[in-house]
């Protein structure tokens, strides 16, 4: 029983060999001995150098021209507040006025005295005139009466510290204070930022500084804003290397009527460089980015392992720059003249058959309009 059941086995393996190598011949015959995939269509650009301006990617911070927390200078209870939050004022409009009725009164007696100072100075005066007095009286009447003028000034100076103003035209924050609170020397007012014009302040590595100039063109980026680019100009650059970072800031100074930057915001930028580079500029659908290496494919005459010619596409790995709309600069791995995948480069590998047909190009320019922005 064994050993039929063995010889069967045996048999229907033999069979199913038998089938398998006839299922194999047939399709080597059809196939000519080897399989060859069709050719992928594609679409290609010619790589042509041109002469971009240098420009250098930067994150960089919103600052105020000028920029400060309005606080009390003297101690002393909220009477009057002159102002809301968020409001627009000019520089030396009230703000707040702290309760001075103590120093109202002793302005009064302190009037008073100065007053009186003076009719003592014009008697001592005429006294002296006619011989009766010494010269000491009408000295002292003189130094009592400038005592006074100063008296009376110090008050007057302590009642107008206490009449708080904006420093400087801007924009207020939120109010901090209430009426009738009792504020001590120093206390929180309210934010005061000066937003038209606005700096923003950038890093840069101090390698590329001496490309950097003064009054260079800045053009910055807002997330939120989409669509907008906001440009300003290089007005410092600061005399001085972070030793734990070697960059070096410099400032640019933007218009904002629109008040669309705030101080404190993050953007992002280009800084224009004082010199241009030559790059190829190659659609950013051409390129293949990888961890190990952005890649493009060149176009080529090839021959197969048959010996006959086809048109293939050799991977090429490149080093890129920056990018501009639809166009992405490559310094360096591809020459001028070379024939390059500008569409389908995600369907292919090294050695592969492409059909190049150029009827239908993907966008290529440096200032894309989408029509649904």
């Amino acid at each position: 029983m064994v050993k039929r059941m063995v010889i069967m086995i045996s048999l229907m393996a033999a069979f199913i060999a038998c089938i398998g190598f006839v299922k194999f011949r047939r399709i080597q015959a059809s196939t000519g001995g080897g399989y060859q995939p069709p050719p992928e269509a594609v679409t290609t650009v010619v790589a042509r150098e041109e002469l971009w301006r240098g420009t250098l990617n930067a994150i960089g911070t919103v600052a105020a021209v000028n920029g400060v927390t309005v606080s009390a200078d003297l101690p002393g209870v909220v009477q009057t507040i002159a102002f809301g939050s968020g409001d627009k004022v000019d520089s030396g409009q009230v703000l707040v006025r702290l309760d001075t009725r103590q120093e109202i009164a002793q302005l009064v007696a302190a009037e008073a005295k100065l007053e009186l100072a003076r009719l003592d100075l014009e008697r001592a005066r005429g006294l002296r005139q006619q011989g009766i007095s010494p010269q000491a009286d009408l000295d002292k009447s003189v130094a009592e009466q400038k005592q006074a003028e100063g008296m009376v000034g110090e008050i007057r100076a302590t009642i107008e510290r206490k009449t708080i103003r904006a420093p400087f035209a801007g924009v207020l924050g939120i109010r901090q204070i209430n009426l009738g609170q009792y504020l001590t020397s120093g206390a929180p007012i309210v934010p005061l930022q000066a937003l038209d014009p606005i700096y923003v302040n950038f890093a840069v590595p101090q390698q590329e500084l001496a490309r950097v100039r003064r009054n260079g063109e800045v053009r910055i980026s807002l997330e939120g804003l989409a669509g907008a680019e906001l440009k300003g100009r290089i007005t410092a650059v600061d005399s001085v290397i972070d030793e734990s970072t070697r960059n070096a800031r410099i400032q640019a100074t933007l218009d904002n009527r629109a008040g669309h930057l705030k101080p404190g915001m993050f953007v992002t930028g280009q800084v224009l460089l004082s010199d241009e580079d030559r790059i190829i500029p190659l659609p950013v659908s051409a390129i293949s980015y990888a961890p190990y290496g952005d890649s493009v494919f060149v176009v080529e005459q090839m021959k197969g392992p048959d010996g006959k010619p086809y048109r293939g596409v050799r991977q090429q790995f490149v080093k890129l720059g920056v990018a501009r709309g639809d166009q992405v600069a490559v310094v360096s791995g591809i020459a001028p003249g070379a024939e390059v995948v500008s569409s389908g480069a995600f369907k292919l590998r090294n050695l592969a058959a492409v059909e190049v047909n150029n009827t239908i190009q993907p966008a290529n320019t440096t200032a894309p309009k989408p029509e649904d922005n």
